[in-house]
């Protein structure tokens, strides 16, 4: 068959088309009841059973996965990015209390490669399974010249639910509360332009090389999958958030770019700050290497990175140690990282 003027200009629709024709296998474990319809119409259809809220409150967030991805086209390695994705976004709104309903993606590129298509897709759909989230649609743009060869982007929007009155907002929090800290898996999207930059520019590694306090190689150690602590989070808010009960869990706060230092000040009272205390936690050898060789002072890491610390989540003194083993129950490390004190919504490192 001749080839159209679109595909000698570079985008080709057979390819495209073929590949979307074969996601309903793919996507079958990542919906819900409440989704309508299927993937590929013009707008995604998801039917909110309003009748389980007395208030409803929608929350969306919407996000992609930075420069992680260039680790990524590196070790020709697409699967996790899709995970990443979707658990980011989803911890996003997790830490109002939010459960996730929906996702939709958006994938750019300048060729569509179909293992790479099908990887990414993949990846969304695993996320969203995980997560008892709905992939109902998403756009797919192929745009040549616009990207370096055998490059793409993504990014993400996902809605949720909570009941207004259990929506969490920081009220309440005080002094003597406890700050629990919930383990990452690494870097999870954040902070890899200086990662990059120690790793491969500074101290000349490749991405397959092994390096043996990382158990693994530089490559292996980056593409580590972002943890989602949504489902956690669910079950914590069902045992402690109890309605008609003051509340045991307070605020969470997701370190994402900003770490400590920027993230945890968004669920204070303005009368209320943190101290985060150094080594309560095990710190990462990634992030430790990242200090020593890109000479990065300390303050800093705790601003560009998790150091190990996904979540935190403010609760209350008397409960800690009863939400602390909840959590490690469920299969989390976790510990408790800091306290609450009087001050005025900034975090100190002590």
């Amino acid at each position: 068959m001749a080839k159209t003027a679109y595909a000698a200009a570079g985008v080709n629709l057979e390819v495209s088309n073929s590949l979307k024709s074969g996601l309903g296998r793919v996507l079958s474990a990542a919906s819900r009841p409440e989704v309508l319809g299927k993937v590929g119409g013009f707008g995604g259809l998801f039917a909110l059973k309003s009748g389980k809220y007395k208030q409803p409150v929608l929350v969306s967030s919407v996000d992609g996965v930075g420069t992680k991805l260039k680790v990524a086209f590196a070790m020709n390695r697409h699967h996790t990015i899709g995970q990443d994705l979707v658990n980011h976004c989803v911890d996003d709104i997790t830490v109002l209390g939010a459960e996730p309903l929906f996702f939709l993606d958006y994938l750019g590129t300048g060729e569509l490669k179909p293992n790479v298509f099908e990887e990414i897709v993949a990846g969304f759909a695993q996320g969203c399974a995980e997560n008892n989230c709905a992939l109902i649609g998403g756009e797919t743009a192929q745009m040549p010249g616009f990207y370096q060869k055998g490059e793409y982007d993504v990014s993400g929007t996902i809605v949720g639910v909570v009941e207004k009155s259990r929506m969490l907002d920081g009220r309440g929090i005080k002094p003597g509360d406890a700050v629990i800290g919930m383990a990452s898996s690494g870097l999870h999207t954040n902070g890899y332009s200086l990662a990059r930059k120690v790793f491969f520019d500074t101290l000349k590694l490749k991405p397959r090389s092994r390096v043996p306090e990382l158990g693994g190689s530089v490559g292996d150690e980056l593409l580590k999958v972002h943890v989602s602590y949504g489902p956690v989070v669910q079950a914590l808010l069902k045992s402690y958030n109890n309605p008609g009960r003051a509340r045991v869990i307070k605020g969470l706060a997701h370190l994402t770019g900003g770490g400590f230092i920027d993230n945890i000040p968004r669920v204070l009272p303005k009368n209320c700050g943190v101290i985060i205390e150094r080594g309560s936690w095990p710190v990462l050898p990634v992030f430790e290497l990242i200090e020593k060789y890109g000479k990065v002072d300390n303050t800093e890491m705790h601003q560009v990175f998790n150091m190990g610390i996904g979540m935190t989540a403010i609760v209350s003194g008397a409960r800690a140690d009863s939400v602390l083993r909840s959590i490690r129950r469920r299969g989390h490390d976790a510990w408790i990282v800091g306290e609450v004190t009087k001050g005025r919504g900034k975090v100190k490192l002590s």
